[in-house]
């Protein structure tokens, strides 16, 4: 955070944030400065009194609403916008996946129904077989990655402007027509989005801009409850606006820039008033047996869904324990190059994967998995990424 804070230009020119981060001579605070936050603490008493009403109404709402209005590149943010906003409850998506059942957020979250496309295509490829560093399933699951991201960037958005339905995506015979365009000696490059055979009509792709600045955390307790929740506010410090003791998010770069392509086909993820934007946040449990066994999650933008695809499929087809399923390097394609972590010994990896067509860039993929899972004695075991801040807590 520190770091964080002393590269930062932004955050220091709005007076809150830098009264709160920043020392009298405008430094960030050295390592080890405790924080209190007495102003957050007022907004979580006045919300565990009164509800949610007193964070949309009241002084709460008026402060979020004059910082936007005031700051230095004013928002349009109001008290009308804020008393209208509703949270949904959405059902879960699921499938299965081998002797499990995934399930995950749905859109407008892309991230569950990714990693579920992707593990369900590598289904249909020998990726098993081959040791989970090797050329042959960094090939398998770049390929998979690039037809689930194609599908992303030109179906999934808001549930009320989308025209494909999740299942569909998710059919047992659409998977299997997607999985025979990936080929064991050569790569497709750039994969187009499939046809379900329910849609008439496509959508124009446009990837929307996705900062990396998200949370998840995993735990289980005595009583059989698991939690898998991923957070984000959308870039570092997300709006650098800081009011009441909080930032306020970022979340609206979510959205693709423009709203139709050239040729006039409509982008579903174009901003509008009362849709959410599309993210990649995949957090997920798996069942077996009608009980859950892993729970797992992770930051990163939209290579959340390579971290999350890559763990799970660590544990589940590779036999590894989480912690080993997390610690794996990170690799994959978002439909562009295939992405290798670099430092992780995959640059021997790299010209077996550029003879049969693949475009290799190694990017540092500072994941920030977090997982629990189920040992074979019934007990919870959990794995955190060594990549970031995150640690293992329980008894």
């Amino acid at each position: 955070m520190h770091e964080l804070l002393s590269m930062d230009t932004e955050l220091p020119k709005q007076e809150a944030a830098l009264q709160y981060f920043y020392d009298a001579h405008q430094q960030a605070w050295p390592i080890g400065h405790r924080l209190r936050n007495p102003q957050l603490a007022r907004v979580y008493q006045k919300i565990a009194a009164e509800g949610p009403a007193a964070f949309y109404e009241g002084d709460v709402a008026s402060a979020m609403v004059s910082a936007v209005q005031g700051h230095q590149l004013p928002g349009q943010l109001s008290l009308s916008d804020l008393q209208a906003y509703k949270a949904v409850v959405r059902d879960s998506l699921c499938t299965d996946f081998r002797a499990y059942v995934m399930c995950g957020m749905g859109p407008p979250s892309s991230g569950s129904l990714a990693v579920m496309q992707i593990l369900s295509l590598l289904e249909h490829t020998p990726i098993a077989e081959y040791e989970p560093t090797s050329a042959a399933a960094i090939h398998y699951f770049a390929e998979a990655g690039r037809l689930a991201f194609a599908d992303r960037d030109a179906y999934v958005a808001d549930p009320s402007a989308m025209t494909v339905s999740p299942a569909w995506l998710l059919d047992s015979d659409y998977i299997k027509q997607r999985a025979s365009l990936i080929q064991p000696q050569q790569s497709m490059g750039k994969a187009q989005p499939g046809q379900p055979i329910q849609v008439l009509t496509r959508s124009y792709v446009e990837p929307a801009l996705e900062i990396p600045s998200t949370t998840h955390l995993v735990a289980a307790d005595e009583y059989g409850g698991v939690v898998s929740m991923t957070t984000s506010i959308e870039s570092v410090f997300g709006s650098k606006i800081f009011t009441e003791g909080f930032l306020l998010n970022n979340q609206l770069t979510d959205f693709s820039f423009t709203s139709e392509s050239p040729e006039g086909k409509p982008i579903r993820n174009q901003v509008a008033a009362n849709k959410r934007p599309r993210s990649s946040m995949a957090p997920m449990m798996v069942f077996q047996n009608e009980k859950p066994v892993i729970a797992v999650g992770s930051p990163g933008g939209s290579a959340i869904i390579l971290y999350v695809a890559k763990a799970l499929m660590g544990v589940m087809e590779w036999d590894l324990d989480i912690q080993q399923a997390i610690n794996l390097p990170n690799y994959g394609s978002r439909n562009q190059a295939t992405e290798l972590e670099q430092d992780q010994g995959l640059e021997r990896q790299a010209d077996a994967l550029r003879a049969i067509g693949h475009e290799v860039k190694f990017v540092s993929f500072p994941s920030g998995i977090q997982g629990i899972e189920r040992n074979r004695q019934g007990q919870w075991v959990g794995g955190a990424d060594p990549r970031r801040e995150g640690a293992v807590m329980g008894y």
